[in-house]
């Protein structure tokens, strides 16, 4: 429950067009100043914010630096916001108004450069939700024009309590000497391990380790030791039109469960990563010039820690890598990248591979990002739709959102990790901006970075023939729906169109209509085979290892 410490203030006319906030608390503090007025209350503001909803809240944004307790940090008329870009275009009306306070650590980096940014503190890098993060209890407020608002940051997030061990799922933290050295202080990454039915009974047995990809998981997804709450209520899934999802995912989680510990699934370790780090709730799961060495410090430290840990096999022909969205482009770069410490690589709706499609972007032959390059013309270029092509955000409303909520590419969202995770650091430490954020002018020059580091299309073709086609024999299968929300099937389609001229000897396969994140199942819909990637892919994985491990490999200890 969250504590409060003292009252949002009344409305009252002191000043035009502001909103005054103040905190209570002993130190000056330094963080972001995200200010919302929310149509409803049907939740707080804080969880309400979006880019791509009608009913988005209006959101503003301060850096503060050094803010000490009873001194105004101001939003007014010239604070920029979304999707009102001042308060002066805000409309008179009913608002039901919170302030929150993200708040940043000073980080002085093995390179000499001095950061502020937010450290995870096991919420996965979650603003809205990141313990010890300030904020004001909801009020419902009548804003008009030259309303002047007083609010005071009354409340705390409080810790999160860490999940339970149980007999199959354990949880496991290590410090990494790589990270630690590059951001000049403890760093930690982390795994949820899901351990085989019989890993307790079979102590000879040693077993194949299959690697989930995706976003921050406080604990395994889609996994339930118990039967379904009958007394769960229901609730309706927006996204998927279906009501009592929750229901839904308790069933499917159950399911998994007595599949798991059934007679015939396969006796693998699976593992989910834990990486959130400042920038974002995971690494990306490569090596990085502002994120730091995350891609050496998974494959090197914490992996070869949880299969001598737990038992795995410890060899590159035993690993697999599976994962959507942002993890099915982690399963498909680790693997590249990292080509003989993996087997297989099965990435579904994965982030742009090529960056010629980067969603709606050609970032090398594009001026903006924004707008259609045009003499006479601005065309938007759209950022997001359903699977009838129906707009509902377009790239320069979800990077104006992601501006409100964080400058310096510190939002915590979607375009800043990509530019967090690609760009070299830029002349303030920061990561260098691929394109203007207001404006959507495109950089060529880290567009160029991007395209030799982590353009993954581009890297395949330019060094296929160099020797890492040959590693990647039968490694790489991707699966996108064609209808994918973000347009990232189009990047699939020009890796495709290499990959079809080699050997590869993999698979990639499109769902027709099919939304962000079709993982390649066509007989369920997607809200449905969202839930079993473990299902999905595990069982692909031991096929390959069946035929492609190396003579005298241990193919019996672990097939009981």
């Amino acid at each position: 429950m969250l504590r409060y410490l003292l009252t949002l203030t009344l409305p009252v006319c002191l000043l035009a067009q502001r909103v005054e906030v103040r905190h209570t608390q002993a130190r000056p503090l330094d963080g972001r100043l995200i200010v919302i007025l929310a149509n409803h209350d049907k939740s707080e503001p804080r969880f309400q914010v979006s880019p791509d909803t009608a009913e988005a809240p209006a959101i503003f944004g301060v850096d503060v630096d050094g803010w000490r307790a009873g001194q105004p940090a101001t939003v007014d008329a010239k604070t920029f916001g979304f999707p009102a870009k001042s308060l002066a275009q805000l409309p008179a009306g009913t608002y039901y108004l919170q302030a929150v306070l993200h708040k940043y650590e000073t980080f002085r980096l093995a390179d000499g450069r001095v950061l502020k940014l937010p450290m995870d503190r096991g919420e996965g890098q979650q603003w809205s939700r990141a313990p010890g993060n300030l904020l004001s209890k909801p009020r419902r407020i009548e804003w008009t024009p030259g309303a002047a608002l007083q609010v005071t940051l009354d409340g705390e997030i409080p810790p999160i309590p860490p999940p339970a061990d149980t007999k199959y799922v354990k949880h496991i933290r290590i410090q990494s000497e790589r990270l630690s050295k590059f951001w000049g202080r403890p760093m930690h990454v982390g795994a949820v391990v899901l351990l085989p039915e019989g890993w307790d009974t079979h102590p000879q047995a040693r077993y194949p380790l299959a690697v989930f990809h995706g976003h921050f998981p406080a604990t395994i997804g889609s996994w339930r030791e118990t039967p379904p709450d009958d007394n769960l209520k229901p609730d309706y899934s927006e996204r998927f039109h279906l009501a009592g999802y929750n229901r839904i995912q308790q069933q499917m989680a159950y399911d998994f469960y007595k599949e798991w510990t059934g007679s015939g699934f396969p006796r693998v370790i699976a593992i989910e990563i834990q990486h959130a780090n400042p920038f974002y709730d995971d690494s990306y799961a490569v090596n990085s010039a502002n994120l730091g060495p995350y891609g050496d410090a998974l494959t090197y430290e914490l992996i070869p820690y949880i299969e001598k840990t737990f038992r795995g096999l410890g060899e590159g022909w035993a690993r697999a890598l599976y994962g959507g969205s942002t993890g099915g482009w982690e399963a498909l770069a680790v693997q590249i990248f990292y080509p003989d410490e993996y087997n297989a690589a099965y990435g579904a709706c994965p982030d742009p591979i090529d960056f010629r499609a980067f969603t709606t972007i050609d970032l090398y032959g594009h001026k903006n990002a924004y707008f259609m390059d045009s003499r006479l013309k601005r065309t938007p270029r759209p950022g997001k739709r359903n699977y009838l092509g129906e707009i509902s955000a377009t790239q320069e409303e979800m990077n104006h959102w992601e501006l409100v909520l964080g400058t310096k590419s510190r939002s915590g969202q979607q375009n800043d990790i990509w530019e967090a995770v690609y760009s070299p650091a830029g002349p303030d430490g920061y990561p260098a901006r691929i394109f203007d954020k207001m404006t959507g002018e495109i950089d060529k020059k880290v567009a160029g970075y991007w395209r030799e580091h982590f353009d993954l299309g581009h890297i395949l073709r330019r060094d296929w023939n160099k020797g890492l086609g040959a590693k990647l024999q039968g490694k790489l299968n991707i699966y996108c729906g064609d209808m994918d929300n973000f347009y990232l099937n189009n990047a699939v389609y020009l890796v495709e169109d290499f990959l079809r001229t080699t050997n590869y000897g993999g698979e990639i396969t499109y769902g027709d209509r099919a939304e962000h994140c079709w993982n390649g199942d066509p007989t369920r819909p997607n809200a449905y085979s969202r839930l079993r990637y473990h299902q999905m892919f595990i069982p692909k994985f031991v096929e390959r290892i069946l035929t492609s491990a190396p003579v005298g490999a241990d193919l019996t200890s672990w097939r009981y």
